[in-house]
């Protein structure tokens, strides 16, 4: 049974009760009949109608009673909106790391809409890209799809892991969230043998297992999962480290770099602050340097010799080629 078929069997107040269900998680039985403005006896009749077609709505226990939609084992049909349908177009066609899953799911989606969608999600997914580091890793959504329920069910999860240096290792971790960061994914979480936060990357895991074992959820040290992710990279240790002091302050260095560039920013007085870089190539370490000094503010530099030597042979070469006031540039 295709989608258009199944809203022409389904008047439209069965359509309003199928999107109320898939809205929220529970709703109470006088939640429902408020909303549709229907009798109990027509609001039991019509959840009847839905559990013929293959929704697996429930029945929710206690004094006032309710209703949820649970998953069934096979997918019935998925009723859309318009908006809907072009926002899931859209994340399928940018999502990074899940690319050719994301692009399969595309296509069945595509096959199974109405008819009148499909022309502007065609469009969606044709006209649509996202730019991506070239070197972004795969990963697999089955490996995304169990640490998202492990967050969301407090399970504790075991795999092994590889750090940037290559070491491996086996890690417990409390899994907190999956974050997407300049095309990688990252697992947050509370490693339970240092006792600490850590940021995992996901294409480094190997053999996820989840647990039996559950946990009471911490208090994440930050604001929201984005806001650690790019602060955990901010403040770690690489191999090329660089301290700039800067006569500007603070929130007019946040407000004025571009891009996302990993530093961290210290206030040392009204007008003056200190970003700190660091990063494992050579090239980025100059190039995220580069960047604060461009701000045109007075500087000091407290950089490893490569990078200064680095800096300074570009300094010099730009000097030589800067033309005279009005005239050409030398190459």
């Amino acid at each position: 049974m295709d989608d258009t078929s199944v809203r022409k069997g389904m008047p439209q107040r069965l359509l309003r009760l199928l999107s109320l269900l898939q809205s929220r998680r529970e709703w109470t039985g006088t939640e429902l009949t408020g909303r549709l403005g229907v009798s109990a006896r027509t609001l039991r009749r019509d959840v009847d109608r839905l559990r013929s077609l293959d929704y697996q709505v429930e029945g929710v226990p206690g004094a006032a009673g309710g209703y949820r939609l649970a998953p069934g084992h096979e997918l019935p049909p998925l009723l859309l909106n318009d908006e809907e349908a072009v926002a899931i177009g859209l994340s399928l066609a940018t999502v990074s790391g899940v690319e050719e899953s994301a692009l399969q799911a595309l296509a069945k989606l595509q096959r199974v809409l109405p008819s009148r969608l499909r022309p502007r999600l065609a469009a969606v997914s044709d006209t649509t890209t996202a730019v991506r580091r070239r070197d972004v890793p795969t990963v697999s959504p089955c490996d995304l799809g169990m640490l998202g329920s492990c967050c969301r069910e407090h399970a504790v999860v075991d795999f092994d892991y590889r750090s940037r240096e290559g070491s491996r290792g086996e890690r417990r971790v409390e899994p907190h969230h999956l974050v997407d960061y300049q095309g990688c994914w990252y697992l947050i979480a509370h490693d339970t043998d240092r006792g600490d936060w850590r940021t995992f990357r996901v294409d480094r895991m190997d053999g996820i297992r989840r647990t039996h074992r559950r946990f009471a959820p911490r208090r994440l040290p930050a604001a929201d999962p984005a806001e650690y992710v790019v602060r955990s990279f901010a403040g770690a240790t690489h191999r090329h480290t660089a301290r700039i002091g800067l006569d500007l302050s603070a929130e007019t260095v946040r407000t004025r770099l571009h891009g996302l560039i990993p530093c961290a920013i210290e206030a040392t007085g009204p007008d003056a602050c200190v970003v700190r870089i660091s990063a494992d190539a050579l090239d980025l370490a100059c190039q995220y340097t580069l960047a604060v000094i461009s701000l045109g503010a007075d500087f000091d530099l407290d950089a490893p010799p490569e990078v200064v030597d680095r800096l300074g042979s570009v300094a010099s070469r730009l000097t030589d080629r800067l033309p005279e006031r009005g005239g050409p540039v030398r190459r």
